[in-house]
């Protein structure tokens, strides 16, 4: 919910998303999303998929094939362009979606419980895979915005991260993250921040 009222998907029954300072007004062009559900057209191909996004935005039509056969190199997808969602694995059809949301090189990327639906090998792949994408210099994402449940992936993936609590919805912390890269989870100092926002969960 949080990550679609930023995105400008749905709008706030109260108050007002800002985005630079002003109210969001639509869908915020700033962003792209990753969900959860991957959100793959199945009667499209991948690289299909991967251009919808950049024909919504007006690119045309040879620079949106040559961005997305690049992107779906960067996530590992090349030589699946022409390839149905239905015959894709799990972890496949995110790299997809992922290829989709940074093929229009947004500013901010939101990724809804990205890792939530696969297996745990797979899961822990596409993070490392993420976190490698993340720190390329040439990639045009400043912010990445992720939900999850699992604690130790947020320390794991984020610099920071915001404890949400329930009923009604509030900010219950705001924690910095200052492991350095590449993090250990058998770490001390990782056991530790994964034992203190366990305790801020409210």
């Amino acid at each position: 919910m949080l990550l679609r009222l930023m995105m400008g998907l749905i709008a706030p029954t109260s108050g007002a998303v800002l985005s630079q300072g002003q109210p969001l007004a639509g869908v915020n062009l700033r962003a792209a999303m990753v969900f959860q559900s991957f959100a793959l057209l199945p009667w499209l191909t991948v690289q299909a998929n991967v251009e919808i996004g950049l024909k919504a935005r007006d690119l045309p039509e040879e620079e949106a094939k040559r961005r997305a056969a690049a992107y779906l190199d960067k996530v590992g997808l090349d030589g699946y362009e022409e390839a149905y969602p239905a015959e894709l694995s799990g972890g496949m059809k995110q790299r997809a979606g992922l290829a989709r949301a940074l093929a229009v090189e947004p500013d901010l990327l939101f990724m809804d419980e990205p890792f939530a639906g696969l297996d745990p090998l797979t899961s822990a792949n596409l993070r490392e895979e993420v976190l490698t994408l993340w720190s390329d210099h040439e990639m045009p994402v400043h912010t990445v915005v992720m939900v999850t449940h699992i604690i130790e992936e947020a320390v794991l993936m984020a610099d920071r991260v915001i404890v949400l609590g329930s009923r009604p919805g509030r900010v219950a912390a705001d924690l910095p993250i200052p492991l350095e890269r590449p993090r250990n989870k058998r770490d001390e100092g990782f056991d530790r921040l994964v034992d203190s926002i366990f305790e801020k969960i409210v």
